[in-house]
């Protein structure tokens, strides 16, 4: 038996465990995307399940030791202090004014990943320029991507659902 740990990606749990995506689902709502063949093959490969519990709101121990219990493995005290758990706000985003909007929630839903156009965009962004990404769900592994290459983020969850990720060039 494979282990579950937080660096585990979601793809590789379901081929281990493919009877784990109800386990998952039925923790939050926002892992019925797991359904969609293309973001299965996409997202699923890159996204590990400490990005995941950020996705789906859940406490990253509880993922892990339901998803152990529910795989015959014992359950084990998680470090949350991982990467993919600050996904709160680096900078402050209340007067800001993007220079590049882009609103990925129809394409997700027709399971178009912004992945692409995202590091398109906000590669021949200008210094001072801020890049406005709508979403349902907090796009964890992207995040993670854009701070890699040197991007600042600040996501914001308004009450209606809609996530929020501003991005601009990290300074210094």
């Amino acid at each position: 038996m494979k282990e579950i740990t937080p660096k585990t990606k979601v793809a590789e749990l379901l081929e281990l465990y493919p009877d784990l995506e109800e386990s998952l689902i039925q923790m939050a709502p926002a892992f019925k995307k797991l359904k969609n063949p293309f973001l299965r093959k996409t997202v699923a490969k890159v996204t590990n399940l400490s990005q995941a519990a950020v996705v789906g709101g859940v406490d990253l121990g509880v993922l892990i030791n339901t998803l152990r219990e529910k795989a015959g493995l014992k359950t084990t005290k998680v470090q949350t202090a991982s990467g993919g758990e600050k996904m709160s706000g680096n900078f402050n985003t209340e007067s800001i004014e993007p220079t590049i909007t882009y609103d990925a929630r129809e394409d997700l839903a027709n399971g178009v990943h912004p992945i692409t156009k995202v590091l398109e965009e906000t590669r021949s962004m200008d210094k001072n320029g801020v890049y406005l990404l709508i979403t349902p769900f907090i796009p964890a592994p992207l995040i993670d991507m854009l701070e890699k290459k040197g991007f600042e983020t600040s996501v914001i969850t308004e009450d209606t659902g809609e996530v929020k990720t501003f991005v601009k060039v990290r300074n210094g």
